[in-house]
């Protein structure tokens, strides 16, 4: 009696649990098989996304981070869309994880701000290791960037760091991005200077092998001042002969005008002498 009891209770049990791991174990089965597949899908992504990152030069630390990033948050996702399939509540736990991000997110908002410029500047490439620019009122060649800031060496061999968040946002001045430069040198002369053969004089300091011939050199009466004639000459050269170029017109220019018998004027100022009564 007590053996048929046993196997009648046995059967209860059994034939109440049966619908039960049918049930769940469907859906665990799922969950599993979804998680398997997700999980090499978003692998494959990621791989996909470095190699997208890669053929638009971007910097190799910012695609190792952007891939990692993209891979941990698209895991977070996945893992959590697995346990809403199995029955797990998941509104609280996103709902921690959002009030946790905000929390972050004010927290670091300055740190975040430069992290967001150093993805911009790594991915948009406005400038480059190497370059000289100009921003947020200081110069200086580009010595590395870095994912909250950049480092620039000034002209005086001074190290500055600016922040990417301001320097994103501002107005970047590249001279190394364009192969060719426009060298504008302006020049005095007196008022009966004679303008036609200054301007030849001008024209002859062109005649260098760092000038290039086209577009083609132009001398021209730039001013009528006061005191003086501004003179302009305006050449092209490569982006790295700018410098060296400005240096020999400065050299020749006081020269060549006074060996033509062209005067330069001195400066000249106005002193007024006041007398008490």
């Amino acid at each position: 009696m007590d053996l048929t009891a046993q196997v009648d209770h046995l059967e209860k049990v059994t034939q109440a649990w049966i619908p039960l791991f049918l049930q769940y174990g469907s859906r665990v089965l799922l969950a599993v098989i979804t998680l398997g597949i997700g999980w090499w899908v978003i692998n494959v992504v990621t791989r996909k996304l470095g190699g997208l990152l890669a053929l638009r030069n971007a910097d190799l630390a910012l695609q190792g981070f952007i891939s990692s990033l993209a891979n941990i948050i698209l895991k977070i996702l996945l893992i959590v869309s697995v346990a809403s399939m199995i029955g797990v509540e998941t509104t609280s736990f996103v709902a921690a994880i959002g009030a946790a991000g905000l929390a972050i997110g004010l927290a670091l908002q300055g740190s975040l701000a430069n992290f967001a410029g150093g993805v911009l500047i790594l991915l948009f490439r406005p400038f480059r290791i190497g370059d000289w620019i100009e921003a947020q009122n200081v110069s200086g060649t580009v010595d590395n960037i870095m994912i909250f800031h950049t480092v620039l060496r000034t002209g005086d061999n001074k190290t500055v760091i600016v922040p990417n968040g301001i320097l994103s946002n501002g107005i970047i001045t590249n001279t190394n991005r364009q192969p060719t430069r426009k060298v504008v040198f302006d020049t005095v002369v007196a008022h009966d200077a004679d303008l036609k053969q200054a301007l030849k004089v001008l024209l002859e300091m062109a005649k260098e092998p760092r000038i290039l011939l086209d577009p083609a050199p132009q001398a021209v009466v730039a001013a009528l001042g006061e005191n003086s004639i501004t003179l302009s000459l305006r050449v092209w050269t490569k982006t790295g002969d700018y410098g060296d170029v400005i240096s020999h017109f400065n050299v020749e220019a006081r020269d060549r005008l006074r060996s033509a018998d062209i005067s330069i004027p001195a400066p000249q100022r106005m002193v007024r002498v006041l007398q008490e009564s």
